[in-house]
Order: C-alpha cells, then sequence, then structure tokens
C-alpha cells in the first residue's frame, strides 16, 4: 500500500479534526435555532392575542356598516384579490362571531374611539357603542358612563348593584346588557400605549388566574395548570422510589445472569409502549380493579355512585408512574454503573456493611443520575394526554383536588389539566377560531412549566453535585 501523500493527510485530517465539530456545532446551532422559532411562534400568536386590539369601522360599498377586529387576510380564489377576516362578536344578535369581507367592497374604514368591546355571558362578546348606563332610576351617558362601569367592575358582583348597559350594534340595533353579566369593559381605540400595556398584563394575569368558561374558548386556565402540576409532583413522589429501588436490585443486588440480561430488555422496551396503552392499563387494573374494590370495601353505601371506581387524580398519578417508570430505572442504573468498583471495595475493606456501602458511598454519588431521570419523566408526564383520558382528566372540574375541606388532598377527584385542556379548545370548542390564540397561549403556558420543573430538577441536581464535592 501506498504512503499518505502530504495533501492527503491534510485532507484525512481536515476530515477527522475539522468536519465533525463543525457538524455537531451546525446540527446544535440548527436545534437551538428550531426551539427558538418554536417559543417565538408560541408567544407572538398566544402573547398577542391579549393585547388590546383595535377596532374597525368599515363602510361597504352595499352601505352596509361592520365593526370589529381585523384578524388577517387571505386572496380569493381566481385572483380575484383578498378578502379580510373580522371579528365582530354579537353572536346573540347575528348569530356568528366572525364575518369575512372582500377588500374591494370596502369603501371606507376609521377607527372611532367611542368604539367598545364587552365580555359577558352568556353571549361571548359584544362590538359596538355605548348609548348609556341606567343605574337606580339615573341615567349616565358619555365619560360619566365610561367611569361608572369602570367602577363597578372593580367590586365583587354582590355590590354592583341592579345596573343596565344600553347598547347599540353597528346596524343600529339595540341592546339592553345587564351590566351583572359584564367581566370585562373596554374601548381599546381610546387607550393610550401605557393604557394598553397596562391592560394586556391584566389580561394576561386573568387568563393565569381565572377559570374558562364559553365551552373553554374563553377565561383563563388556572385550574388546568395547578392540575398539572400537581399531578406532576404526586407523579415524581410514587416514581422516583419505585424507580430507584428497582435499579439498585438489578444493578447492586441482583446475579448478572440470564434473566437479569431479558428483565433489562423488558425494561426499555416498555419505554417505547404507546402510553394509550398504559391509560387501558390503568382504567382496567387501577380504576375498575383496585378502585372498585375500594367502593365495595369502603363506600357500599355511596354505590352505585362510584368514589375510587371512577377516574380520579390518584390513578392519572399511578397511570403516569407507570408509564416513567422505565425511563427512572434506566437512567438510574447507568448512574450507578458509572460509579467504580474501587469506591465500593474501599468502603467494604474499611469495614462498612453492604447497607451502609450502598447508602453512604453509592447513592450519593448516583442522585445526579437519578435526578436526570426525575427529569426525563416530569418532562414527559407533563406533555402525556392519552393516557389521561381515560384515567381522570376532565373537560372542567367543578372541584379542585387540594382544598380546605377535610383531607384537603381529594385524590379521588378528577382535575383539569393544560395538554388535555389544548386539545380540547383546538377541536372540540364550539369557536374554533377563537380558539386558535387560547391554543397557541396554552401551548406556550405548558411549555413554561415543563422547563420550570426540568430547571428545579436540574438545579437541584447540580446543588446535590456541589455537595458532594464540598464533601469530598
Amino acid at each position: 500500500m501506498k504512503p499518505l501523500s502530504e495533501q492527503s493527510k491534510r485532507r484525512v485530517n481536515w476530515l477527522n479534526d475539522g468536519l465533525w465539530p463543525w457538524l455537531c456545532a451546525a446540527c446544535v446551532a440548527l436545534s437551538l435555532l428550531m426551539l427558538a422559532a418554536l417559543l417565538t411562534l408560541l408567544a407572538t400568536r398566544g402573547l398577542g392575542h391579549f393585547w388590546p386590539a383595535t377596532l374597525e369601522e368599515v363602510t361597504l360599498t352595499s352601505g352596509d356598516i361592520v365593526i370589529g377586529q381585523p384578524v388577517r387576510e387571505t386572496p380569493l380564489p381566481l385572483n380575484a384579490g383578498m378578502e379580510r377576516l373580522y371579528f365582530t362578536g354579537n353572536r346573540d344578535i347575528n348569530g356568528a362571531n366572525w364575518r369575512w369581507i372582500a377588500v374591494d367592497d370596502i369603501s371606507a374604514q376609521t377607527t372611532p374611539n367611542d368604539l367598545i368591546r364587552l365580555e359577558r355571558t352568556p353571549w361571548g362578546d359584544f362590538i359596538g357603542r355605548l348609548v348609556a348606563v341606567e343605574s337606580d332610576g339615573q341615567r349616565l351617558t358619555g365619560q360619566a358612563a365610561w367611569d361608572y362601569i369602570t367602577t363597578a367592575l372593580a367590586q365583587p358582583a354582590s355590590q354592583q348593584g341592579s345596573s343596565d348597559l344600553l347598547l347599540i350594534t353597528a346596524d343600529g340595533h339595540a341592546l339592553r346588557q345587564p351590566l351583572s353579566n359584564v367581566s370585562h369593559f373596554q374601548a381599546p381605540n381610546a387607550m393610550s400605549w401605557g393604557q394598553k400595556v397596562t391592560a394586556w398584563g391584566q389580561n394576561v394575569w386573568r387568563f393565569l388566574s381565572e377559570g374558562p368558561r364559553a365551552a373553554n374558548t374563553g377565561g383563563g386556565v388556572w385550574p388546568a395548570i395547578f392540575g398539572t402540576v400537581l399531578m406532576v409532583i404526586l407523579m415524581s413522589v410514587i416514581v422516583t422510589p419505585f424507580g430507584v429501588l428497582a435499579a439498585i436490585y438489578l444493578n447492586e443486588i441482583a446475579h448478572q445472569n440470564r434473566l437479569t440480561h431479558l428483565v433489562r430488555i423488558g425494561v426499555r422496551n416498555l419505554a417505547g409502549v404507546p402510553s394509550i396503552v398504559y391509560g387501558v392499563f390503568g382504567l382496567g387494573v387501577f380504576v375498575y380493579g383496585i378502585g372498585g374494590s375500594i367502593d365495595n370495601w369502603f363506600f357500599s353505601d355511596e354505590l352505585p355512585s362510584p368514589t375510587f371506581g371512577t377516574g380520579g387524580l390518584l390513578w392519572a398519578s399511578l397511570t403516569l408512574a407507570l408509564l416513567t417508570l422505565p425511563v427512572v430505572i434506566v437512567a438510574t442504573e447507568e448512574g450507578l454503573a458509572r460509579i467504580p468498583d474501587a469506591q465500593r471495595e474501599g468502603a467494604v475493606a474499611l469495614g462498612a456493611t453492604r447497607l451502609e456501602m450502598l447508602t453512604r458511598v453509592v447513592l450519593p454519588m448516583a442522585t445526579p443520575a437519578m435526578l436526570t431521570g426525575v427529569i426525563l419523566a416530569v418532562a414527559r408526564a407533563a406533555g402525556e394526554v392519552a393516557p389521561l383520558m381515560l384515567v381522570g382528566v376532565a373537560k372542567l372540574a367543578p372541584q379542585m383536588p387540594l382544598d380546605g375541606e377535610f383531607p384537603y388532598l381529594h385524590l379521588e377527584r378528577k382535575f383539569m389539566h393544560l395538554g388535555y385542556h389544548l386539545f380540547d379548545t383546538a377541536f372540540h370548542g364550539e369557536d374554533v377560531q377563537a380558539a386558535i390564540p387560547l391554543v397557541y397561549a396554552t401551548a406556550l403556558l405548558l411549555v413554561l412549566i415543563v422547563l420550570v420543573l426540568n430547571l428545579t430538577a436540574i438545579f437541584l441536581r447540580h446543588y446535590l453535585r456541589r455537595q458532594r464535592g464540598n464533601e469530598c
């Protein structure tokens, strides 16, 4: 074989030392770019929904007047121009919240400061003008009426009194609206930039702190946030000890033979089982099996209405713990396998028992690996939806799993989950168009919650590593 020339050697060295590092760096950069693009899309579409959008008064060539919020424009077929989608509200009057208008049919468009937008129940948003406010025999108009509404909505509903808003739509339809059914009042065209920023922050806070309404197309997601975090915490408390003990047995106690090898293969294969299969298992074993038996033994007076024999927080947490158990086992066992045998032999040689060697030497060194398994388990469990649909998640939970009533934590209750709320809002809402911004906002919130939970575990892992380093 002929020796390589100097030019060939330089080419080989460049491939070995230059190409692969750059290729790896490019893949990392592409991954970060894709992640940044995803977060930017979710933040723009989701958080932009809470900005007080300008309302337009549009006059058509036919003479009709339309008031609404412009949403987007799309081309008409056969290059016939563009059409614009407006959110017009007033579903109780017009029968729909949306209207497509051809741009060529618009003869004039303005943004008057007296246009208002009300959030109300049960008919959703009203867009139009405020004529007057009638309260206790008094009739208020102009700025006095606006000030009265703003002050009244800041008070509890029991203190608002019996006030009615006299409203008028773009086509002249008059409407009497009880103030008690109005949850939010806004005149976006008359607001300054600073007022809009303040209103945006208030809208975001309402989204985070209130419950859903209007078939999940309005209101907030606080019950879903609470249910998601509580379920993930319970799942972590359940899966961590079982996963760690199983890994300790497989790596430190069990004889390393063919059976142990088959068990490891089985554990790794369980990590690839579709999540809906775990949901079916949880429904059959946890809900109908164990839960039904508990009802027969302890809650027979409540039958046929089940207490534990139906989906709830406990069964959902157990199902997801079973789903993420292989992840914790594999991560912990890999951490245990990386610990040199000299550490174990040195502890035993110094007189430590096998239990002391495990608890004082091996486990502290493997703690970062255990937390890595928990981090991966949290990331997967927080986003799972399919198994929860069978074992306890609800579209709307009338009661929170945690309250001030003994025993305070009610494991048998159904709960809301951000992932299922996202799915239900996107596909089962009455108004899909109105739900799109909420879908983006909920998705962004779910990503942020998973990120916060993971960062908490990561910081704990680094803290334990530093503590271990200081002890050494």
